[in-house]
């Protein structure tokens, strides 16, 4: 039961994205950075209120951050397929601390 429990998070967290979902995080995360900065700096500007600058920009962080940061679907659309293995074989006797492995 905890291994099952233990397995499903390893899957969770594992972070699967291909190479295509790195490039679309790149962009997003530039894109939507520069966004909220500015959003951020004009509000301020404008009213005179660096406070709610400053939370404009970590509001727009943290939405930027569960954006990018979880390996959504969304960013392994393109997995890449690897080549099998071929060619390899295997070490026939190892020894380790006076024990042979096979």
């Amino acid at each position: 039961m905890a291994e099952q429990l233990l397995d499903q998070a390893r899957d969770i967290f594992e972070g699967q994205i291909d190479f295509e979902g790195q490039k679309l995080v790149e962009l997003l995360v530039n894109i939507s950075l520069t966004l909220v900065g500015a959003i951020a700096f004009l509000v301020g500007y404008f009213l005179q209120d660096i406070k709610l600058a400053v939370y404009i920009g970590l509001a727009g962080t943290a939405a930027t951050f569960l954006l990018v940061v979880p390996p959504w679907p969304i960013y392994n659309k393109n997995p890449v397929k690897w080549l099998p293995v071929a060619g390899v074989a295997s070490p026939a006797n190892i020894v380790i601390d006076e024990t042979m492995l096979r």
